[in-house]
């Protein structure tokens, strides 16, 4: 049996504005362009590809399974300015086909700086995805997929027994991703780590006409996803829902090949779809996964570095969490939301100042000209923040 599992990140940070070091007013999101890059994504990504998975669930008698991670920040403008995406990942979420897990609410680095804040973060957003899709996450996976055995361990203390991350080589070594494993010493937590290579297939390499297995066909992955029977029990596709619509358009044939993609799965009768707790549910681990240090699903390091690697993006950062309990203290409700949409990743993920391969992904990302220029703004709006803090 290999269960093909499919988790979708569905996410979009509040933008600043230019904001001038000279400037006194608490403005600092640019509401109008986040509104038109939601609006444009909503139309090209979340809509579409919200009417093609009910359609799957629906034309495979639910037998067709996905997930979704949604941060809250990117509830939060959903309710803003596109409601009627909420409804129809409500929608969804009638089917019974669909497993809703639990992330930080602000996508936030809080795990690296302040454990209180993090599960604070977890709370909210636990109680968010209650109160919209009526859900009850029993499955986490930290921003940016960061993840090491404490993360495994703060998961655990937070009620989880599930946790999503990365199959990274250089910690797997000849072992498989597509089997299930444990943290050391963590025999009640279940490991699920992302195949990287098969979705990565998808993710960015299905439009690449230099390919050499361009163009990728659903009778093609299914056959590579169906490799794994015998040598694994899980495919875990783990990958950014804009994949769909937005960073591979729908003229690449996306769309058309996800509409195929279940009934080549399932022409195999071997195969089927789960969900996360699903798979945790069906298949043992077959031995530890040891992570000692961070890792993400970033880059060819797999490493923070795409946030934390450089100096602007380390004082930034650190000057960020410096303010938790001055904002905290200071009790005002504007103030603490300010701040905590200030501990977004993506803030620190335009700072990045690496090059080639991995620079050429952040800088489409990013709606600076410069890493330099990012951390200048950001800094202007954390000068403000302070003062506002009174620290």
């Amino acid at each position: 049996m290999a269960s093909v599992c499919f988790y979708f990140q569905v996410h979009q940070p509040f933008r600043l504005r230019r904001y001038s070091i000279f400037e006194t007013g608490s403005d600092y999101f640019d509401l109008q362009a986040n509104r038109g890059i939601l609006r444009k994504v909503a139309d090209k990504c979340y809509l579409p590809a919200n009417r093609c998975m009910l359609d799957l669930i629906n034309r495979f008698e639910g037998r067709f399974r996905i997930s979704y991670s949604i941060s809250g920040v990117i509830l939060d403008q959903f309710e803003m300015w596109t409601p009627e995406v909420v409804e129809s990942f409500q929608q969804l979420a009638r089917t019974g086909c669909v497993e809703f897990l639990c992330e930080t609410y602000y996508h936030s680095m809080a795990f690296l700086y302040s454990r209180e804040e993090f599960n604070e973060q977890v709370h909210l957003h636990r109680r968010r995805l209650q109160e919209l899709f009526d859900a009850e996450p029993v499955v986490f996976r930290n921003t940016e997929l960061i993840y090491s055995n404490e993360v495994a361990a703060a998961a655990a203390e937070l009620g989880f027994r599930t946790v999503l991350c990365e199959g990274a080589d250089h910690l797997l070594g000849y072992r498989s991703p597509n089997f299930l494993y444990t943290p050391p010493g963590q025999p009640e937590t279940i490991l699920l780590l992302k195949n990287y290579r098969l979705s990565d297939d998808i993710a960015f390499r299905f439009s690449d006409r230099g390919w050499t297995q361009w163009p990728l066909t659903a009778e093609k992955f299914a056959w590579w996803a169906n490799q794994v029977n015998g040598n694994g029990f899980t495919v875990n596709l783990f990958m950014d829902y804009e994949t769909l619509g937005e960073h591979q358009w729908a003229d690449t044939g996306i769309f058309d090949f996800m509409n195929r993609l279940p009934h080549e799965i399932l022409r195999y009768p071997d195969n089927d779809f789960r969900t996360p707790s699903q798979v945790a549910q069906s298949y043992p681990p077959v031995g530890e996964y040891d992570v000692p240090h961070l890792i993400s699903w970033a880059d060819t390091e797999r490493d923070l570095s795409a946030w934390v690697g450089n100096a602007m993006q380390t004082s930034a950062i650190s000057e960020t969490f410096a303010l938790e309990q001055p904002v905290k203290t200071h009790g005002d409700p504007e103030l603490l939301r300010d701040w905590r949409r200030l501990t977004s990743s993506d803030h620190y993920y335009y700072m990045c100042t690496k090059y080639f391969a991995d620079g050429d992904v952040h800088k489409y990302f990013s709606p600076y000209e410069s890493p330099y220029d990012s951390y200048i703004n950001y800094m202007n709006v954390l000068d403000n923040l302070r003062s506002r803090a009174g620290a």
